[in-house]
């Protein structure tokens, strides 16, 4: 008699996409500074149009000013656990991935005690004590990361229900003086996984991380505004665009396809690329290399779905909401389907790339 297998499936997804929009406009008001503290003479609307096609970012979202990355991660958990159709006090664990912490509109600072999957159990209302709730902070690619954490919990019969749940809010960590902050926005999204038994695999396949500190730790990092009026004790986020795009486009093809090997399956045989985005022009760039592992010339950018354009860069967040987008089919005709694989993958701050191989369940 064969033995069942125990699947890792993602059972309901939700998100929490502010409603404030911000359209590139809104930075026509901003003066901007090169890392070396000198002003950038160009007109502002030279550089806002010079961003806008390389990012392709026409507008992001950010959060109410009286909510914070807890209140954003509540509400996409909400969500996820009504579309499991599941008891929230059945939850094993609560993993939450951020980088800052509940970060309020008035106070820089990183609020992280309690840690925010705490502050989440609570407002969720869950009374069951075993309902394990805990932070991943590890760059953008933390939701994935969590989610592989999940997944080795339901393996490893420890449990049976996860939420898993990013949420940000990097508009509170920017610096106005950086052109770079016209990448961040804010949101969440969540994912419930649960155990499930058959007779083929599904779900989580496979997955693989790497982390490449020696020499790429400090391409993203919290230093001083690169306006030297600003107060020095403030500190916002900063990225060395140029060598964390060589970065991503050296290791995430190829981190891609070597856990495509794992899994015994080729470019083919994916239908979406799920993929972190920091700007098109990099992800594009991306897919491409990742296209020519396999001896393609071309790209097929069908199967990447983009959020960048009206949603920019939400981080640990952006995984969970492209995928409740395209599994509530409100990306721009982006369908899967039963049976059909997709690969997620992330590259961000420490430097860590990480991808998972998903089959989508019969």
């Amino acid at each position: 008699m064969t033995t069942p297998t125990v699947n890792s499936i993602i059972t309901g997804t939700g998100s929490e996409i502010p409603k404030t929009v911000i359209p590139n406009e809104h930075f026509l008001r901003n003066t901007f500074y090169y890392d070396s503290g000198e002003l950038m003479q160009k007109p502002v609307s030279e550089i806002v149009q010079k961003f806008f096609e390389i990012t392709e970012i026409e507008e992001r979202r950010y959060a109410e000013p009286n909510q914070v990355a807890s209140d954003l991660g509540l509400l996409a958990a909400k969500k996820a656990i009504a579309s499991a159709g599941i008891d929230k006090e059945s939850l094993d664990y609560i993993i939450v991935a951020h980088n800052f912490g509940d970060v309020d509109a008035n106070n820089m600072r990183s609020d992280l005690v309690p840690t925010i999957a705490s502050r989440i159990k609570q407002n969720l209302g869950i009374v069951n004590p075993y309902t394990v709730s805990y932070d991943v902070p590890f760059g953008c690619p933390g939701w994935l990361q969590a989610l592989i954490q999940a997944h080795y919990f339901i393996q490893s019969g420890e449990a049976k229900k996860v939420l898993v749940i990013g949420t940000e809010t990097l508009s509170r960590v920017s610096d106005p003086h950086d052109v770079d902050s016209m990448l961040y926005s804010d949101g969440a999204g969540a994912v419930v996984v649960e155990a499930r038994e058959g007779e083929e695999k599904a779900g989580i396949l496979h997955h693989l991380t790497r982390s490449d500190t020696i020499d790429h730790c400090q391409l993203l990092k919290m230093s001083r505004s690169y306006n030297n009026e600003v107060d020095p004790k403030a500190i916002f986020l900063k990225m060395n665009g140029r060598k964390l795009y060589e970065y991503a486009l050296n290791h995430v093809p190829q981190t891609v396809q070597s856990c495509l090997n794992k899994a015994g399956l080729g470019l083919a045989d994916i239908s979406k690329v799920l993929m972190h985005q920091a700007n098109a022009k990099m992800n594009k760039a991306i897919l491409l290399r990742l296209f020519k592992l396999y001896n393609y010339e071309e790209a097929d950018e069908n199967t990447m779905p983009m959020t960048i354009s009206k949603l920019g860069n939400n981080s640990v967040a952006t995984l969970p909401i492209l995928l409740d987008l395209l599994l509530t089919e409100k990306l721009n005709g982006h369908r899967i389907h039963p049976n059909q694989y997709m690969v997620f993958s992330s590259v961000g701050a420490g430097m860590n790339v990480n991808t998972v191989v998903y089959k989508m369940p019969g």
